[in-house]
């Protein structure tokens, strides 16, 4: 293992982080904190035309509140920045040219409406237009042209592009962490665009200067960087350079584990795929989820710590990462797991937590006048229904009944449960209620029971209604708890109400 392990995470800021871009960055986060290394973040946008405003930002805000900041990068500058490629595009020009003069590169002039003629004729007759050793002597270069002729366009300011001179007949003998050995003929492959005469580099040259002058150690990246793995390879020898370790990460698959999981997927099957909003795209965080849960689910989809162990804190995330457990296919995307997650993460907050996080969701619903919002009254409302929730959000659902009194009742509830002796019995229940002064829910539920057998009636005449009438449906945790926190003049307003209501 290099000594001095330093990872990147190099997104593009053309639009929102995809949660695939995050789990990216995840793995480096992970793989850096494990063997005591650096975590840069680097704004790769030379590409001017597709940069969006807001996306840089956007991106940082992600990873903070994923909790996984970064050690170097952009307003938290080290000794390698500066860290957006477009505040260094005038280190490239000087490495294009070093590769041209090494011979390893060449200027084209060819136009686009050339190129574009040239693909067009070779799909006439049924081939892919490829521009590399077979043809390039026969197109627009400083291959084909003499140097006074490539001078003379040079001076005169035509437009040109810097192409990598792939060398033909060779086999290359690729390395990847997670893939193992690769094999690549050198006849495949095209002469990758370098660099242009509008200043800018391409990708590819920026990524390479980028990763060598930031002392790179280890370069983890999604599986689609892998066609490129080979031009890096060569500008790495080209340069005389020490090439970093290569790791080439899973693809996120759709639910149906067919295909790559697309923004149109999250539409689809209503769940997020960004980590925070994004114009009228919900994130991870509005959706209610808890960071960690995120990080958590994450973190195995496409890696395996080889236990049985699902719930990793951060901390252990980084104790357990291995790249050698990274698989190479693609990893399936299950939405309802990543619920599981979060109601996992829930159940281990304390209720106190859960309490402060329920409060903003109370003052969309009542007046927190009102005595029964009470942070106190709060708290204990929580600890009896958090076990059904999977968000803080399906808190008020759960526990509604709690705070406003039934406003209607579940009409096939009514139908099985409301007899014709069932006001009666109710009636005489509530004044038995009114002689109790402990009201708390073991005594309410002992003298309850008690009256109920000395009354000789069944549980089931007393005991169903009852929940209807205190809850206004079926369902609900254990009765007398509810009764108890809702206090003795409440539960029995409720009976009287609901009498006078439902007959």
């Amino acid at each position: 293992m290099n000594e001095k392990i330093r990872v990147r995470f190099a997104p593009s800021p053309t639009g929102p982080l995809h949660i695939g871009g995050v789990r990216t960055a995840l793995f480096n986060y992970l793989f850096a904190k494990k063997h005591g290394g650096v975590f840069i973040l680097r704004i790769e946008d030379t590409d001017r035309n597709r940069y969006v405003e807001g996306a840089e930002q956007y991106i940082i805000d992600a990873l903070n509140w994923c909790g996984i900041p970064y050690d170097e990068g952009p307003g938290n500058d080290g000794d390698y920045g500066p860290y957006r490629q477009s505040e260094r595009k005038h280190l490239y020009k000087k490495y294009a040219q070093e590769l041209i003069d090494k011979g390893k590169a060449y200027y084209a002039f060819d136009t686009a409406e050339k190129l574009d003629q040239h693909r067009k004729n070779h799909e006439a007759k049924g081939k892919t237009f490829i521009y590399n050793w077979h043809n390039r002597l026969k197109l627009d270069n400083s291959l084909s042209l003499l140097p006074e002729e490539v001078q003379k366009r040079l001076d005169a300011g035509e437009d040109y592009v810097i192409r990598f001179l792939t060398p033909p007949d060779e086999t290359l003998y690729l390395k990847d962490t997670i893939r193992g050995a690769i094999e690549i003929d050198t006849n495949t492959l095209d002469d990758k665009v370098l660099f242009k005469s509008d200043g800018m580099p391409t990708y590819h040259l920026a990524n390479i200067v980028d990763d060598h002058l930031m002392e790179i150690s280890h370069v983890i990246r999604g599986e689609e960087w892998l066609p490129s793995l080979a031009l890096h390879q060569q500008l790495y020898h080209a340069f005389g350079w020490d090439a970093p370790e290569f790791a080439h990460l899973p693809l996120i698959l759709k639910p149906t584990g067919n295909g790559k999981l697309s923004k149109r997927d999250g539409e689809k099957g209503g769940f997020p795929i960004f980590p925070l909003q994004w114009n009228a795209s919900v994130g991870y965080r509005e959706a209610g989820y808890f960071s960690e849960a995120v990080m958590n689910f994450l973190a195995l989809l496409g890696w395996n710590p080889g236990t049985e162990q699902e719930i990793f804190s951060l901390n252990e995330l980084v104790k357990a990462f291995s790249l050698d457990r990274v698989n190479k296919s693609g990893a399936r995307f299950d939405p309802d797991k990543t619920v599981w997650y979060n109601h996992q993460y829930l159940q281990r907050k304390t209720n106190k937590e859960l309490t402060f996080l329920f409060m903003p969701f109370l003052k969309e619903h009542i007046n927190l006048g009102l005595d029964c919002a009470r942070p106190d009254h709060v708290q204990r409302v929580v600890t009896l229904i958090k076990e059904r929730a999977s968000f803080v959000s399906d808190f008020w659902e759960l526990s509604e009944y709690f705070f406003v009194a039934p406003a209607s009742y579940n009409e096939k509830a009514v139908k099985k449960q409301w007899k014709v002796g069932t006001p009666d019995v109710l009636d005489r229940l509530a004044l038995f209620l009114k002689t109790l002064d402990d009201f708390s829910s073991e005594n309410l539920e002992n003298l309850t029971k008690q009256w109920i057998t000395e009354q000789e009636l069944s549980f089931g005449k007393v005991m169903p209604p009852l929940r209807l009438v205190i809850v206004g449906d079926m369902k609900g945790p254990h009765l007398f708890d509810i009764m108890g926190l809702i206090g003795k003049e409440e539960s029995i307003g409720r009976i009287q109400s609901a009498i006078a209501s439902i007959e």
